[in-house]
């Protein structure tokens, strides 16, 4: 095992991984820019380095930087956590070229499944459903008509280096597709430093099912069924839950053996997600694989009891799988949410800013990973995402009492957070019943009137000093040629909530 491990992120994985360290008797090393020097994880650490100012580009984007930080800190190893560099894998490479372990999959498995077109033709290989489109990068819009006509209507456009909703357009005719194919281009090209994208057949109200896999380096692969990640606001997952709220022990089996060979194909050595659509008839369709440690898996670990992170360091270190496929089960019901720091009463704003009073929820079946803390600053350079909370129960009728239960307990004051929204989702009739899709949110929203009119919103907008900084911020980030080393790295990922603002104001 690792004598000392650096963390190359920030927040509550960082805060998440620390804590693995901690219990695997390995010493955590973080790092930090500007705004995060008085953090909570720079806090729990054993050491911390400095790495650069606030914009990620500038900090948590340099890969020498941090290959720097663990060589002075004697670490043998760097976690990535997720996002930032997690799924680069010229990163993976130079860490390992510096002498010192990726805690991640090999290089070579990240750069197959990281460009969408090649992970198709992987999963194709593997035998697993795909669905219908095309294998390479679109050439032109000639060819992307041709195809769309071959499959039929409605198809999408995606981009071909990255994803989290960046470069999608859902295309419903022949008249809409010019529009499209450019608008996704150039959207792809501004998040991902690359401009192709490819197309595919359009699954109607589809559920976004993913299956965890774990593979070790001694070739055992195994499963840990699935999570139903439907509950998505413009493509970004915002509720997760364990199992999949229809439970179909028969498809967890067939999905779970497609990860697997899908994993064998990449030949996959580390914690890694496969993500499937399922239409209306349970047939189950390749979408991609995440090479990394997943936002949403302390649901997985509620719901199996196995300790993800600390796996992915035991494979990083050399040792082999402690469970396997036939000592898995599945206990109860687990479902989290991802509290931001955002205002659902004006169209999801950010809401950065001091936190004034913090009373995080507890109690039976609750998990609340977190990485503020009260008197902290949420500062407008990241992810605005606050903390994890998650409630496990015998049953799914029980886990969505205790999270209600959780949320009514969990108070932020100095800020606006997406508590109330959540707690309207778990309160909605189709929510409870389980009658859900990827769709789900924006049909909800648009059956809610409003609670703030627009001209509210325009005068916000008017007249916060915030948005200028999170415009500058942005700009920043654009202007750095450290932002995008690899097609790929993705502005868009680290920063949501700045292109959202930014958004809002251009569309006024």
């Amino acid at each position: 095992m690792f004598r000392r491990v650096l963390i190359a992120n920030r927040g509550e994985i960082a805060v998440r991984l620390i804590r693995a360290c901690r219990d695997l008797g390995v010493s955590p090393v973080a790092v930090y820019s500007d705004a995060d020097r008085d953090a909570l994880h720079v806090r729990l650490a054993d050491q911390a380095f400095h790495i650069g100012e606030s914009p990620a580009g500038s900090s948590y984007l340099l890969g020498d930087r941090i290959i720097a930080a663990a060589r002075q800190a004697g670490a043998e190893a760097i976690h990535p956590g997720y996002g930032f560099l997690s799924e680069r894998a010229w990163f993976a490479q130079a860490v390992n070229e510096a002498g010192l372990t990726f805690i991640g999959p090999a290089p070579a498995s990240i750069e197959l499944m990281g460009e969408k077109t090649s992970a198709r033709r992987a999963a194709e290989r593997a035998g697993a459903p795909i669905v219908p489109g095309t294998r390479e990068p679109l050439s032109s819009e000639d060819e992307a008509r041709r195809v769309a006509a071959a499959i039929g209507y409605p198809v999408m456009l995606k981009a071909a280096a990255g994803g989290g909703g960046k470069g999608m357009r859902v295309v419903h005719d022949d008249a809409e597709l010019s529009q499209a194919f450019r608008l996704a281009g150039a959207e792809a090209g501004a998040a991902f430093g690359d401009s192709a994208v490819y197309l595919e057949k359009n699954i109607e109200r589809p559920r976004h099912i993913e299956i965890q896999v774990v593979a070790d380096h001694f070739g055992n692969v195994i499963h840990l069924g699935e999570r139903e990640c439907s509950i998505q606001r413009r493509h970004q997952k915002v509720i997760e839950e364990c199992p999949a709220s229809f439970n179909d022990p028969d498809l967890r089996e067939r999905m779970g053996a497609a990860a697997i060979s899908i994993a064998r194909a990449a030949n996959y050595q580390s914690v890694g997600t496969v993500e499937f659509l399922v239409d209306e008839s349970r047939n189950f369709y390749f979408l991609e694989m995440n090479t990394r440690l997943q936002v949403e898996h302390p649901v997985t670990e509620l719901v199996t009891g196995i300790d993800l992170v600390r796996e992915q360091i035991r494979i990083a270190a050399g040792e082999p799988l402690s469970i396997r496929q036939e000592d898995v089960r599945w206990n109860g019901s687990a479902i989290e949410c991802r509290v931001y720091a955002e205002d659902p009463d004006r169209q999801f704003l950010p809401s950065p800013g001091r936190i004034t009073l913090l009373r995080t929820p507890a109690g039976p079946g609750i998990r609340d990973d977190s990485g503020v803390y009260e008197g902290w600053e949420v500062p407008i350079h990241y992810d605005p995402m606050i903390s994890k909370l998650a409630a496990w129960g015998a049953t799914r009728e029980e886990s969505i009492s205790r999270l209600q239960r959780a949320l009514d307990e969990y108070i932020v004051g100095g800020i606006r957070t997406t508590i109330p929204f959540f707690k309207r989702v778990l309160t909605d009739p189709d929510f409870i019943a389980g009658r859900i899709d990827t769709g789900y949110i924006a049909r909800m929203l648009a059956d809610q009137p409003p609670s703030i009119s627009r001209e509210e919103i325009e005068r916000d907008l008017d007249n916060e000093e915030l948005v200028a900084a999170i415009i500058a911020a942005l700009e920043h980030l654009q202007a750095s040629s450290q932002v995008r080393p690899q097609a790929g790295d993705s502005i868009s990922k680290q920063s949501q909530w700045r292109l959202a603002a930014r958004q809002a104001i251009l569309s006024k």
